[in-house]
């Protein structure tokens, strides 16, 4: 077999510098094959390699035998290896096969560029690819299905797209239904629903028929999506062409209708599924918990975890954790710590978010030293807290005033713990805002802009509402303007915020002009916009512009809320001619 030398580009477009040369290889190779006489009871050693150091023992034995085992036996030693997760080890015996010039196959290549992939180092995966043309291997679509897989685990969807049309487009290997899948699964992932869908056209008018798995992975897009009514519509579609759906699908569907709350739709499908014998698994069982538990209905939640287990579906670790969830999010503590405990008793290991859940419980229930009980608990059992178990006792101990000791946490988690995400960071300030630590706050500010260029507008809100609370509304403003000159965009909170600010200092002048510039910004008032303005407006005795707003606010179908009701009742007490000056309220309050 003539060898060829090439050249491989570290990655982008693998295939533009050596096509011409795979061409010719192919052209031009002998066919040949290696027999090689296996050895007696080796498959049964490999079944039973049980460790990593069992597998390189057995390696090291294999490359020793004379013969040599056939190549089928490194492929069944080295798939052991890769379910094991030991990815750079397989790396690593690979090139010690190469250099004792061992016979190497297609399924170890693949192996070798799957391996690199899940090592998220796509690069040297393609440099793989000059081996198959080096020793007469011809590629298959499962290793281009693998590196399609691995850019995209590296977020590079540009790079996994263009590797696909140019398969096709090139006809370097049919896609099979595979292909389409992991590029629709790659595209949905990140969000990319609307290309999803039209590759899922695309595929229906090609020779590659999309099947269910390619239907599911859209269904499931457009559910996350929120668009339930194109899923449902797509489902049926499906069923049209004589394709039944699978638990996947209706797991995707019932997931998004329990979250928004489309109860009755749910029934019906689940009894859709029974009825085209697609029973449930413990994924459907724990998708209506956890929509129930959210909304509050914890009681039907354990109706439907009685069923489940007397259908034979046993809960699991995630079924526990959504009930324990729902009686936190009730304020039903004892009932959640009873659920941890019947966990632990049927030997279900609980796992951070089961700690986590109890943290929250106890900490919206101002029980700190059960909550400090349950974090040092997590080493205990050999578990790590992460960013949100850490941020969550550390607003608990804000909300109870323990100032000194959060701030020792906050260091604590600084010097041991996992590195504060941008939630950990505006609770901080929030909470420093909250009990009047004004210039902590900014000095904490201050600090981590400059350190960590945090562009979100939700950092900059918490600021901003911080200064406006504490009466700095110059400062407030000032950064306001720092932040649209950043190209940062205020949203409706902050505008808000702000008008809140100037009317309860009696900046009326400043807040109308807040407010028409929110309205240029494309910013519609809102309910709380309005009560906001009206309530300064009562406080100043502004009774003609607060009529004027007022008139403005009912047209667009808002109304007042409790605060400003209780304002303009005191205003109105004081002198009741107001009440003439209004006089939409006063026929109202006639009816």
């Amino acid at each position: 077999m003539k060898i060829i030398s090439v050249r491989f580009p570290r990655y982008g477009n693998p295939f533009n510098s050596f096509l011409s040369t795979f061409r010719a290889c192919y052209s031009s190779r002998n066919n040949t094959s290696i027999s090689v006489k296996g050895k007696l009871g080796l498959n049964s050693k490999i079944e039973n390699v049980k460790c990593l150091d069992d597998a390189v023992t057995l390696f090291h034995q294999l490359v020793r035998m004379k013969p040599l085992p056939s190549v089928i036996s490194f492929s069944k030693l080295f798939k052991t290896i890769l379910t094991m997760k030991h990815y750079s080890t397989m790396v690593s015996l690979f090139g010690e096969m190469q250099k004792l010039d061992i016979p190497i196959s297609n399924s170890i290549l693949n192996i070798v560029i799957n391996s690199y992939c899940l090592m998220h180092r796509v690069d040297c995966a393609f440099s793989v690819l000059p081996i198959y043309l080096k020793n007469g291997i011809p590629f298959d679509v499962v290793t281009f299905n693998t590196l399609i897989r691995g850019i995209f685990a590296e977020n590079k969807v540009k790079d996994a797209v263009e590797l696909f049309k140019k398969l096709v487009r090139e006809k370097i290997c049919e896609p099979n239904e595979v292909t389409y899948a992991t590029v629709m699964n790659g595209l949905s992932k990140r969000g990319h629903t609307e290309k999803t869908l039209s590759l899922l056209r695309l595929m229906e008018q090609g020779s590659t028929k999309p099947g269910i798995k390619n239907y599911s992975i859209v269904i499931d897009a457009l559910c996350k999506d929120r668009n339930l009514d194109a899923a449902i519509s797509l489902l049926n579609e499906m069923k049209q062409k004589g394709i039944p759906p699978n638990i996947v699908t209706y797991n995707s569907l019932i997931d998004g209708l329990c979250k928004l709350g489309r109860w009755e739709k749910v029934k019906m499908l689940f009894a859709e599924m029974v009825n085209l014998n697609t029973y449930p698994d413990v994924r459907t069982f724990n998708i209506l918990i956890d929509g129930l538990c959210k909304e509050g209905k914890v009681e039907d939640a354990m109706e439907i975890m009685r069923h489940m287990t007397h259908k034979g579906v046993e809960p699991n670790l995630i079924t526990y954790n959504a009930i324990m969830d729902g009686y936190c999010l009730c304020g039903q503590l004892d009932r959640a710590r009873k659920m941890f405990d019947i966990m632990i008793d049927k030997c279900i290991e609980p796992d951070i978010i089961s700690y986590s859940i109890l943290i929250n419980g106890s900490c919206k229930k101002k029980k700190m030293v059960e909550a400090m009980q349950l974090f040092h608990e997590i080493s205990q059992k050999g578990l790590k807290p992460d960013i949100f178990t850490y941020t969550t006792i550390l607003q608990g101990l804000f909300e109870v005033g323990r100032i000194g000791s959060a701030k020792e946490f906050f260091d604590e988690m600084l010097s041991t713990g996992p590195i504060p995400n941008l939630y950990t960071h505006c609770t901080l300030l929030n909470s420093y805002f909250k009990h009047g630590f004004v210039e902590e706050a900014m000095s904490q500010f201050n600090k981590l802009e400059s350190e960590i260029e945090y562009t979100s507008i939700v950092f900059y809100g918490v600021v901003i509402n911080g200064l406006c609370k504490n009466g700095k509304l110059h400062e407030a403003h000032a950064i306001f303007e720092k932040v649209s000159l950043m190209g940062l965009l205020p949203d409706v909170r902050i505008y808000n915020t702000l008008i809140n600010g100037f009317c309860r200092e009696g900046l009326l002048d400043e807040a109308k002009a807040m407010l028409r510039k929110m309205e240029d910004n494309g910013y519609l008032p809102n309910n709380v916009t309005y009560n906001v303005l009206v309530q300064g407006f009562l406080r100043c005795s502004k009774i003609s512009e607060m009529a004027a707003f007022m008139k403005e606010m009912t047209g667009r179908g808002f109304s007042f809320d409790a605060s400003t009701s209780e304002i303009l009742v005191k205003v109105i007490s004081a002198n009741p001619s107001v009440l003439d000056m209004i006089p939409e309220l006063y026929s109202e309050t006639k009816k």
